[in-house]
C-alpha cells in the first residue's frame, strides 16, 4: 500500500538517535535546549518551548494566552480537533467560523461576523482567534492581526503543516512561525509532518516574556533554583503539566530540521508532477487543483472532485489499487462531543470543502513509479466516471 504520507528516517537520524539513548541523560538534558534554539533560527521568532505533541503545544499556546473558563476560542471549522480541543480542556467556550471552500483556510467574513456576534451575545474576559495554516499555505494572519486588535483578541497560529511558508498580502512578506502577526504559533513533530520526532511538538512565541509561562507549564507548572543558597529548592507556581519533550525525540528532531528546507523542495518536485498531469483533460472537467504559489510548505496535495459524492468514489477505488488516500478534515463541529455541546451546526463554506476534498500521496522519498502509479489509478477512474 502507497500510503498518502510517512516519515523519512536517514542514517544520520539513527545515529543522533543511539547517541542520545547512551548520553547520561535521556530526558530535561542539553538536546532539548538545543533543539528550541535551532527551531527560533529556522523560523525567526524569539523563543520556543519544545513539548510532547501539537496538541500539547496549543493547549500551551492557549495558557500562555491566559485562556480559561471565561475565555472563548474562535477555530475554523476544517482543522484536526485539536484546534479545539485544547480550549475545551483549558474550559473555554468554541467558537466555529467557516472557510473558503476551495483553499479551506479561514473566511475572514465569516470570522468577523462571528467575531461581532460574541461581543453582542457573550460576556468572555479574553479571547483567542487560532488560524490554521491549512495543507502547508498560510492563513491571512495580517488581516487576521488587524481583526484581532479591533476586538481585542489575541492570535495563536496553528502551523502543524506549514514551517517555512510564506505568501504575499498585499506586498507585505507574511511567515507562518514568525510570530511577527501572532502572539504564538504551534508545530507538530507527529510522523506525517515535515519534522518528525516520532511524537512531539513546540510552542514560538513572539518574546521570551510571553514564551516563560508555556515553558513552565510544560513542567508541572515548577519555578526551580530560587534559592541560591539551596539549590535543590524549587516551587510550584501553576498548576501544569508534564509536557516535556525527552532528549531522544529532541535529538531526532535536531536532525530532522537540518533536512527541512530540501524536504520542502523535495514536496515541491512531487507537487508540480501532479499539478503537470493532473492539468489536462480527463481530469480538469473532474477535479480542481491546490493553489500553491512559492511560499506554500506542501504538508499535503488536496485535490478537489467537483461532482457531489465522487470524492468517496475515487478513495474507494484508489484503496483497491493499493493506494492510500486521506480527508483534510471533517468539520469539527460534526463530531458527536460538540454537536453535544453546541448543538447541530452547518457552514456553506466547510461542508463544501469536506465533501470534495481529498489528499493524495505526497512525502519525501515518494518513489516516481509510485506516484506515476497514483496519476494512472486516479486516471482510470475518472475514465470509467465519463461513461
Amino acid at each position: 500500500m502507497i500510503p498518502y504520507s510517512k516519515q523519512a528516517i536517514t542514517e544520520e537520524d539513527e545515529i543522533a538517535v543511539n547517541n542520545a539513548i547512551v548520553s547520561p541523560l535521556i530526558t530535561q538534558g542539553p538536546k532539548v535546549v538545543e533543539f528550541e534554539k535551532a527551531i527560533c533560527e529556522m523560523h525567526g521568532c524569539e523563543d520556543a518551548v519544545a513539548c510532547s505533541s501539537g496538541s500539547s503545544a496549543l493547549i500551551l499556546a492557549y495558557a500562555g494566552c491566559g485562556i480559561n473558563e471565561s475565555s472563548i476560542g474562535i477555530v475554523p471549522s476544517i482543522t484536526f480537533a485539536s484546534t479545539a480541543n485544547a480550549l475545551r480542556h483549558l474550559g473555554a467556550k468554541v467558537v466555529f467560523c467557516d472557510v473558503d471552500h476551495e483553499s479551506g483556510l479561514i473566511d475572514l467574513q465569516s470570522l468577523e461576523e462571528s467575531l461581532q456576534s460574541v461581543r453582542k451575545t457573550t460576556n468572555f474576559k479574553n479571547g483567542v482567534i487560532t488560524p490554521v495554516s491549512l495543507a502547508g499555505r498560510v492563513a491571512p494572519l495580517k488581516e487576521i492581526r488587524k481583526l484581532a486588535d479591533q476586538f481585542e483578541m489575541m492570535v495563536v497560529e496553528d502551523a502543524s503543516h506549514s514551517p517555512l511558508a510564506w505568501s504575499d498580502e498585499d506586498g507585505v512578506n507574511v511567515r507562518s512561525c514568525s510570530c511577527e502577526w501572532t502572539e504564538f504559533a504551534t508545530l507538530s513533530f507527529h510522523p506525517v509532518k515535515h519534522v518528525c520526532c516520532g511524537e512531539g511538538g513546540a510552542v514560538l512565541a513572539k518574546n521570551k516574556d510571553l514564551a516563560s509561562l508555556p515553558r513552565r507549564l510544560s513542567t508541572h507548572g515548577i519555578e526551580k533554583n530560587t534559592d541560591p543558597n539551596r539549590p535543590w529548592m524549587y516551587e510550584q507556581l501553576d498548576l501544569g503539566w508534564n509536557f516535556r519533550l525527552t532528549e531522544i525525540q529532541a535529538s531526532l528532531g535536531i536532525s530532522q530540521l537540518s533536512r527541512l528546507k530540501s524536504g520542502i523542495i523535495e514536496r515541491k518536485k512531487l507537487a508540480a508532477n501532479y499539478h503537470r498531469a493532473l492539468s489536462d483533460y480527463p481530469f480538469k472537467d473532474f477535479i480542481g487543483l491546490p493553489d500553491i504559489g512559492d511560499g506554500h510548505s506542501l504538508h499535503l496535495y488536496v485535490v478537489r472532485f467537483l461532482e457531489p459524492l465522487m470524492r468517496d468514489k475515487a478513495y474507494h477505488f484508489l484503496k483497491s489499487k493499493g493506494i492510500a488516500s486521506q480527508v483534510h478534515y471533517i468539520p469539527v463541529y460534526k463530531h458527536p462531543y460538540y454537536k453535544n455541546q453546541y448543538g447541530e451546526i452547518e457552514m456553506e463554506g466547510a461542508e463544501k470543502y469536506f465533501e470534495s476534498c481529498l489528499s493524495l500521496p505526497l512525502y519525501p522519498g515518494l518513489a516516481e513509479a509510485d506516484q506515476s502509479k497514483v496519476i494512472h489509478a486516479l486516471s482510470s477512474f475518472l475514465e470509467e466516471q465519463k461513461r
